[in-house]
């Protein structure tokens, strides 16, 4: 009986958007994609991250790292207000609570959207490459999100198959800036005490 791969491609499924929280996180899953002869097309939409420098940091790195490889980038408005009010009354939750979720719910639902405008019959996000966030959580945003459009979830543990390995290499060998915390004021403070720190996300 042959072993079941840790990484099972949709059937049918040739070209994926690609939700990135970051160019660490997504490179590997890039990579992996091209590898399989799935077309990639990434959506930057972070608008949870915080203050705006940060989030325009991360996003230029998420772009040289597509122009690079001569893939598709897709930069989304940074919309901290709207992220806001999408989290309004889950300020003090903790880490990997419902304003988690929440904010889950709210990219994904971006994203979702944008696959159904660009006719892209496959989702994905790299926030499940991370060691940090909660899996399940992280599906069900997905799943959530799947059902408002005429789109499919690709639900995948993307730390399998030697790729959390293979991240960080390839954080190495291209210099990316490598973020200390989650994106939003309330995982930085969280993790430090203060809005002046950070913790490890990835």
């Amino acid at each position: 009986m042959s072993k079941q791969p840790a990484i099972i491609v949709p059937e049918g499924c040739t070209r994926v958007l690609l939700h990135a929280c970051c160019a660490p996180c997504s490179s590997a899953i890039v990579e992996w994609l091209l590898a399989h002869q799935i077309e990639p097309v990434i959506y930057y939409f972070n608008p949870n991250i915080y203050p705006r420098e940060e989030f325009e940091i991360r996003k230029n790195e998420s772009k040289r790292h597509a122009e690079s490889l001569g893939v598709t980038w897709i930069d989304e408005d940074y919309d901290h207000a709207g992220w806001r009010c999408a989290v309004t009354g889950l300020e003090h939750e903790p880490e990997r609570g419902k304003r988690c979720e929440a904010c889950f719910y709210h990219r994904l639902l971006a994203t979702a959207q944008k696959a159904h405008e660009l006719g892209i019959p496959y989702f994905a996000t790299t926030l499940a490459s991370s060691r940090w966030k909660n899996l399940e959580q992280i599906n069900a945003a997905g799943e959530a999100a799947a059902l408002k459009t005429n789109v499919r979830f690709w639900a995948q543990n993307w730390r399998k198959d030697g790729l959390q390995e293979r991240r960080n290499a390839l954080l190495k060998q291209y210099g990316f800036y490598n973020q200390l915390y989650c994106g939003c004021e309330f995982s930085m403070a969280r993790n430090t005490g203060s809005t002046e720190g950070s913790a490890p996300t990835a």
